[in-house]
């Protein structure tokens, strides 16, 4: 079975096809026929001059300056947070992990998930307490264990 080989075709037979369209004297399916091309085809190539035409009167005036959607107010907060950001880990990442786990804090304007990002520890370690200690090795607990094994 042979494959059948995309048609491809230049901008100028678009062109030609979507000017027809445009004129209306014709269907989409007689256009269509009459260029071996599918109706549906000729009408995307039809909408496309249609769409850009308003554009086509706007580029003699020159290029439209592009308007800054970003507000400077808001530009200027995220500086000062990534400054606050740079100062946090100045001061913390040269720490070992330990002591990088302790200056963590929710009294800092920086929220307790971004530290631990920034500090490069879990989040979980900040909140989970520390586990009980036995400091009394005689326990019983010890001697059943000790005599186990």
């Amino acid at each position: 079975m042979s494959e059948k080989k995309r048609k491809s075709f230049s901008s100028d037979f678009k062109a030609k096809v979507a000017l027809e369209a445009i004129h209306g004297v014709k269907t989409l399916n007689e256009i269509g026929q009459e260029f071996d091309v599918h109706p549906v085809q000729v009408g995307k190539w039809k909408k496309e001059p249609q769409e850009q035409a308003s554009g086509l009167f706007d580029a003699k005036r020159g290029a439209k300056p592009i308007e800054s959607s970003e507000n400077p107010e808001k530009l200027y907060t995220e500086i000062g947070r990534l400054k606050m950001e740079l100062d946090w880990l100045k001061k913390i990442w040269i720490l070992p992990m330990r002591t990088r786990r302790s200056w963590i804090s929710e009294k800092h304007p920086l929220p307790v998930a971004r530290q631990c990002a920034l500090a490069g520890t879990n989040r979980s370690k900040f909140y989970v307490l520390p586990s009980m200690v036995v400091t009394n090795t005689n326990s019983p607990l010890f001697c059943l264990l000790d005599r186990v094994h």
